[in-house]
């Protein structure tokens, strides 16, 4: 690691000489080297972790699913939503450094992954493990796609759409009831683990998305849905007086069995929400105060010493935290990143002073050719590839895309809406309809034609089965 600091009485020369001696090594490899002073070396660093994050990818190569991380288990270790919140890690990487070489193939992963005509984000491949959480973490990263101008070909359903098709699924009266007075269910459907189980990240994403949908749009519907999930959030008891932010509660229990593990997700995607809010608002009573106290809670409670730690299942003396939690810290940094550019007049200061003492680790934890640990805090890379690796990666890269904007003189593109040069046109009625569940009266005389044609088919097929399976005939003797 190269790391350069503002010295008092130490001349910048002297300074830069004696950090350019300095390279760590650790298990024989040399540590990612970084002028943290310097734009330029932060976006050399960035490239390298991007590129080491995109070799764990193989769904561009023949045979394989476009746009998915190797998985779900057991055939490997991530879960469908985890590529979509790489994909949106991705996003922000070329928004902040400029960078597009992944571009490409975040386009061509969320586009096939939406599962065009409905692009909802709600392909029957994944119905076994999809909940209202992971549907949501592909919904914001269309949003994201929108909010930056990624490039589209013509033709193809924008990312507003894809955006407003995931809300409008979840906004329907089918993902809603009173239970525990309201609020989404973990899981989508009924015979899911989990179905009875309402968590912070599954509202919080609805919430986020409807809060962005909003400032994009200005259109109030959502912004009203973004309130009343906020506050439901709140009235349940999920985030304390202190704002603190609790995980969730079973429908059975009213909601109020509260499990208190604290996450940096939920944070992030609550952060991240109530910033919006308040950019769109300027009500500093209603979003600001929440904004302000969400935000130094974090700080306190994830950056204990300056350097972020998951406490929930990084603990000191091992190392609990599963696949999906590798890849937490990210999302929280790419969330107060955007606060900071959303609200400055609140939490701009705050936030530069914890990702400038937050970067140290980062740099430490990772090697030269960007693999990354997942401890930042142990000053060392820490070897931790067990589970994952792709999720300390999208952390790390995350950690340095995002120290761009403790640059005084950074300047960075507008998150854009509809009025500001957003490209993305949308559709209100996006998603409303799934193509997969056409009621009968919509079928043509052709499709009614050939269902019959594939009834006679199946019937036939069972009773050649049948027959074979009583008969013996073809059987290997």
């Amino acid at each position: 690691m190269l790391l350069t600091t503002k010295i008092a009485g130490v001349a910048p020369l002297l300074l830069a000489a004696a950090s350019s001696v300095y390279a760590a090594t650790t298990t024989g490899q040399s540590t990612l080297q970084v002028n943290v002073n310097d734009t330029a070396s932060i976006k050399t660093a960035a490239k390298t972790v991007a590129k080491n994050l995109i070799s764990y990818y193989s769904g561009d190569k023949p045979g394989q699913t476009i746009g998915i991380l190797p998985g779900p288990p057991p055939a490997g270790p991530y879960y469908w939503w985890e590529a979509g919140a790489m994909w949106g890690t991705i996003i922000d990487y070329w928004h902040y450094t400029g960078d597009d070489t992944y571009n490409t193939l975040a386009k061509q992963a969320l586009v096939f992954q939406a599962d065009p005509p409905q692009n909802s984000f709600m392909s029957p491949n994944w119905t076994a493990s999809l909940g209202n959480d992971d549907q949501g973490f592909w919904g914001l990263s269309a949003m994201l796609a929108a909010e930056v101008n990624l490039p589209l070909a013509p033709g193809e359903a924008d990312w507003l759409e894809m955006a407003q098709a995931v809300f409008n699924t979840q906004a329907a009266d089918d993902r809603h009831d009173d239970e525990c007075g309201g609020g989404l269910r973990w899981q989508i459907f009924h015979s899911n683990a989990g179905y009875d189980y309402k968590n912070t990240i599954a509202n919080a994403c609805f919430f986020n998305l409807g809060a962005r949908l909003a400032r994009y749009t200005d259109n109030s519907t959502y912004s009203k849905w973004a309130e009343k999930t906020y506050n439901w959030i709140r009235d349940v008891g999920y985030i304390d007086k202190n704002w603190n932010i609790y995980d969730g509660g079973h429908v059975p229990h009213n909601c109020t069995d509260i499990n208190k593990v604290q996450w940096s997700a939920n944070a992030a995607i609550m952060i991240h929400g109530v910033a919006i809010m308040y950019n769109m608002t300027e009500d500093a009573e209603k979003w600001g105060k929440p904004l302000t106290g969400l935000v130094n809670r974090t700080l306190e409670f994830f950056f204990p010493k300056g350097v972020m730690v998951e406490r929930a299942c990084e603990l000191s003396d091992r190392l609990l935290c599963n696949v999906d939690q590798h890849s937490f810290k990210g999302y929280l940094l790419r969330s107060l990143a955007t606060a900071a550019l959303m609200a400055p007049d609140l939490v701009r200061e705050p936030i530069i002073k914890t990702f400038k003492t937050n970067i140290e680790g980062v740099i430490d934890s990772c090697l030269a050719d960007g693999t990354c640990g997942y401890r930042w805090n142990v000053g060392k890379y820490d070897g931790d590839v067990d589970n994952g690796p792709a999720g300390q990666g999208m952390s790390a890269l995350a950690a340095f895309s995002t120290y761009l904007i403790t640059e005084e003189q950074a300047v960075f593109k507008p998150l854009v809406t509809n009025s500001t040069g957003g490209e993305s046109r949308g559709n209100p009625n996006a998603g409303e309809k799934p193509a997969t569940l056409l009621s009968m009266s919509e079928l043509t005389g052709k499709d009614k034609a050939g269902a019959g044609v594939l009834t006679a088919f199946v019937v036939c097929s069972i009773l050649g089965t049948y027959f074979f399976l009583v008969t013996g005939v073809g059987e290997r003797k």
